[in-house]
């Protein structure tokens, strides 16, 4: 895992840290509620800061380069905004989809939701 430098990474509720400047991250697995889902020590700040994000996010933010995740979101819209359309469609529509294409739209579309979380 490297590190992308000089990225800002947000931590959630308005705080943004330069990922150069993050020394570790760490989940909050007792008393967790919300907002309180992952710990973040910074280079010059004595205590951790609370993120209301997972550690898991915080790290893909740290190590992901910028424009590879400009495109991932904009993946991730495009997707969730054909997931929209397919579920707008009847049934009969869907039928003559697959049956034309041979692709199992149903199957697809629980795919797209897993993906989607």
């Amino acid at each position: 895992m490297r590190v992308q430098p000089d990225q800002l990474v947000a931590l959630g509720y308005g705080t943004f840290v330069r990922s150069d400047d993050v020394i570790g991250v760490e989940p909050i697995t007792e008393g967790r509620g919300p907002g309180r889902r992952s710990l973040v020590w910074v280079r010059g700040v004595a205590a951790p800061l609370v993120a209301s994000r997972s550690e898991g996010a915080v790290v893909d933010d740290l190590v992901t380069p910028a424009d590879e995740a400009a495109r991932m979101k904009a993946q991730r819209s495009v997707l969730r905004r054909w997931v929209t359309a397919f579920e707008g469609a009847s049934p009969g529509v869907r039928r003559v989809l697959s049956e034309e294409t041979g692709v199992d739209f149903s199957e697809l579309l629980g795919e797209a939701h897993d993906v989607l979380g």
